[in-house]
């Protein structure tokens, strides 16, 4: 027993007179880790464990894409090189949301919504009203003003469009008012002189097509209707197809527009020969400068040499959307009622936008 014991414990004898004992020992040893844990060992501190790959850690980070690809090109300035949204800049994009981050189903202001508190014109138009008698617009004896108030509303709303915003169908509506606001006299209790209603449907497009310096950024399809809602005598009433071919450059809109009127049949035509004072068409340009608009535009029939022009001025805005806005018109047709009658016309007032 006693030889089996002297045997079990030789090893560790043997095992701990190998061990070093001393700083000087463990100085001694040539390799690095060794040497380390020896030093471990006489200081009495548990060695550390072994390193292994941390579960929590971050994954590596993926090749920075501000550096380079493989063909050697900056991918920053891949990112600054992107072109804009077909939007930014263009008037006609705004006006008909064409910038593809637009609503799809998209409202607003259309042709210009203004009140003018006084327009005056040069030769006021009572001939319509002379066969009503005792009824209509005015009273038997009742004198109408030669200066009146006059205020448009007019909006639209898109109801269908495609993904990239480049076609849309919309319905608008327009409706002018002349009012004789100042008119006190007789019976005439200040009365609307003449209202025109005018809805429409439009299919709109942007060509996105470019003639030297002209971006050509609409095109327009309408169906038009046109009357003022009266009857007898004095009503007046129209439909046509228009084309509208809109064109731009930096702060200048160019808006060309021909129109075909849908036939009537003889016995309900209010206005067989509106076209001969309407004309074909009509050429619109608008001038945006300092927040300011100068607009301008003509229309008419050259086989009868009739038709009319307009010009606007539109300021920066005064109060809120409020701008100032002066009009100015000669010839005929500004409204249903004056188709086939030849005035001047001054009106000074507000509005909340162009009709670009």
């Amino acid at each position: 027993m006693l030889l089996v014991a002297a045997l079990a414990t030789a090893p560790v004898r043997v095992s701990a007179q190998a061990a070093p004992s001393t700083l000087a020992e463990c100085a001694a040893i040539a390799g690095d880790s060794e040497r380390l844990a020896c030093f471990d060992r006489i200081s009495g501190r548990a060695a550390p464990p072994a390193a292994g790959p941390k579960k929590d850690a971050a994954p590596a980070p993926a090749a920075s894409t501000a550096g380079t690809d493989a063909a050697g090109t900056d991918a920053a300035s891949i990112s600054v090189t992107t072109p804009a949204p077909s939007g930014s800049g263009s008037m006609y994009d705004k006006s008909w949301s064409f910038d593809p981050s637009s609503p799809a189903y998209d409202i607003s202001l259309y042709a210009p919504n203004y009140f003018l508190f006084g327009r005056y014109t040069t030769d006021l138009n009572t001939a319509p009203f002379y066969p009503l008698v005792g009824g209509g617009v005015l009273a038997p004896g009742t004198e109408l003003d030669s200066t009146e108030a006059a205020f448009q509303l007019s909006f639209k709303f898109r109801f269908w469009t495609t993904d990239d915003r480049r076609w849309g169908a919309w319905a608008a509506y327009t409706q002018q008012s002349q009012w004789q606001l100042y008119n006190d006299s007789g019976n005439a209790s200040r009365p609307f002189r003449e209202t025109n209603y005018m809805p429409e449907l439009i299919l709109s497009y942007k060509p996105a097509l470019q003639w030297g310096d002209l971006q050509w950024n609409l095109l327009n399809v309408a169906f038009n209707h046109q009357s003022n809602g009266r009857t007898d005598t004095i009503s007046r009433s129209w439909n046509r197809l228009i084309a509208s071919f809109g064109v731009e450059h930096g702060n200048l809109g160019i808006l060309a527009r021909l129109w075909w009127r849908i036939p009537e049949s003889t016995d309900s035509d209010d206005n067989p020969t509106i076209s001969d004072y309407y004309g074909w068409g009509d050429l619109s340009a608008i001038y945006k400068w300092r927040g300011q608009s100068f607009s301008a535009s003509i229309r008419g029939n050259p086989g009868t040499g009739k038709g009319a022009g307009q010009m606007t001025w539109t300021s920066a805005p005064l109060l809120g959307p409020l701008r100032a806005y002066v009009k100015l018109f000669s010839g005929y047709g500004e409204t249903l009622i004056d188709y086939n009658w030849n005035q001047s016309t001054i009106g000074i007032g507000v509005t909340l936008n162009d009709w670009l």
